[in-house]
């Protein structure tokens, strides 16, 4: 593995990965565009990672001051904004090589016979400013939760009615294996109002029946409780996937006496195993009781499903329903442990809100901010390319030399995303790179 001992070899290095990994995107948009648009497409890679502001990270106008310096900020804007008004391309060309990835990944994890996860999970894009956009709709908002919750010491309660915003909604699907760095293989967004208008469950099914004809019976998919019912399960059982879904517990099950919550089915049942599990969250280790048992749904009384109950110690039980048989309490530990990796898509979720300002673009169009939207997620998966076996010299000189931390949970952090940019950051601004050539044929 080579030693990164120069900051000007180490900022090359960074360039020619990130040519590199857009590479066949590059030939695609080169058959498409003009040169000097697809010039543009990579150097907005580039200064997307410059922009460090959850604020105004995704302005045109302040992209523009970086893509051509600020004496030209009104040219590299209108650069930027040519690019995303172009008819000639359409987010689903980033979409479609995001998903190739996702596919190769799957494809080296059932080569090596690793335990393959597909996790989907929802959020939503906040505006709650805006109201001239094309097509937003409203969509509960999450901030709005976290402010108001009750705060001890302080006035006025909340009143728990929920807050809507104008936004839009939004899905994402990665893959992922029970260890190592995930794969981003889909961003979905839609809308309930305007020319646009669609569905969650059209949207969600479109691109199930796509992960069904790509990937087969091999992966398991991960849902949480927003997919815990039974039409859900009547859309999982058609298309004949291997899923767990985490329960809620007021909704009703059927086991030998009757029609009961999963509470209750688990009340009086002892444990049949325990074990001494991290808490991530909390830092710290707890002790968690393991049970599982065959039950049915009343819709479906003739399609065999597992629920396997997770009992924390001084937290409430997690349940989990599944159409995989469990014969063990192994097999029921690895719907613990399946279930746990979906944590990753929560800090996918965070970090593009945070760190990558995903709700700062102001542009009026839908396309064009799903363009713009497309390109962001291409960054992220860029972000997590470098954090390959393959590149961890260069990944450990940047976060020694431009982004040291002294504290032992950063030092020990699997995913130090938001430090490696941060060390990109500091490493183009203090050695800029020269330009990587790349091939372009279009006039």
């Amino acid at each position: 593995m080579p030693e990164y001992s120069e900051e000007k070899e180490a900022s090359q290095e960074v360039s020619e990965q990130l040519v590199k990994f857009v590479r066949p995107l590059l030939e695609q948009l080169d058959e498409r565009l003009d040169k000097r648009l697809v010039k543009t497409f990579l150097g907005l890679l580039q200064v997307i990672l410059l922009v460090r502001h959850n604020r105004y990270g995704l302005l045109l106008s302040e992209l523009g001051g970086y893509l051509l310096g600020v004496a030209h900020a009104p040219a590299g804007t209108k650069r930027i904004s040519n690019l995303l008004r172009s008819r000639k391309w359409q987010h689903e060309l980033v979409g479609n090589y995001l998903w190739q990835q996702a596919k190769c990944q799957v494809q080296a994890l059932v080569e090596i016979g690793a335990r393959t996860l597909v996790v989907w999970d929802e959020s939503v894009i906040e505006k709650p400013e805006s109201i001239a956009l094309e097509d937003l709709c409203a969509v509960r908002s999450a901030k709005a939760h976290r402010l108001s919750r009750i705060k001890k010491g302080f006035y006025n309660p909340p009143t728990g009615k929920p807050t809507f915003v104008p936004g839009q909604n939004w899905l994402m699907v990665m893959v992922l294996g029970m260890a190592g760095t995930p794969t981003l293989a889909a961003m979905r967004f839609w809308t309930r109002r305007g020319e646009h208008t669609s569905d969650r469950k059209a949207v969600v099914l479109s691109l199930l029946q796509q992960a069904v004809q790509a990937w087969g019976n091999s992966v398991i998919h991960l849902f949480d409780r927003g997919y815990a019912s039974g039409p859900w399960l009547a859309d999982f059982f058609a298309a004949q996937i291997r899923f767990i879904v985490r329960w809620r517990n007021s909704y009703h099950l059927q086991d030998s006496k009757g029609r009961r919550s999963p509470g209750e089915m688990c009340r009086g049942k002892r444990s049949l195993e325990y074990r001494l599990l991290w808490d991530a969250r909390r830092r710290c280790e707890r002790k968690v009781g393991i049970l599982f048992f065959s039950v049915r749904h009343p819709k479906h009384p003739d399609q065999p499903l597992w629920l396997v109950a997770a009992r924390p110690k001084q937290r409430p039980a997690w349940h989990f329903l599944t159409n995989q048989p469990i014969t063990s309490t192994e097999e029921a530990w690895q719907v613990l442990y399946a279930y746990a990796r979906r944590w990753q898509i929560e800090t996918a979720f965070r970090f593009f809100k945070s760190e990558l300002a995903l709700e700062s673009p102001r542009l009026w169009s839908w396309h064009n901010r799903l363009k713009l939207f497309a390109i962001v997620a291409l960054v992220y998966a860029f972000l997590l390319s470098l954090l390959a076996p393959a590149l961890a010299p260069l990944k450990e000189f940047l976060l020694a030399h431009f982004c040291p931390r002294t504290g032992k949970r950063h030092r020990l952090a699997t995913m130090p995303l938001y430090r490696l940019r941060s060390a990109i950051v500091r490493l183009w601004l203090t050695h800029p790179s020269s330009p990587v050539p790349i091939w372009l044929n279009s006039g």
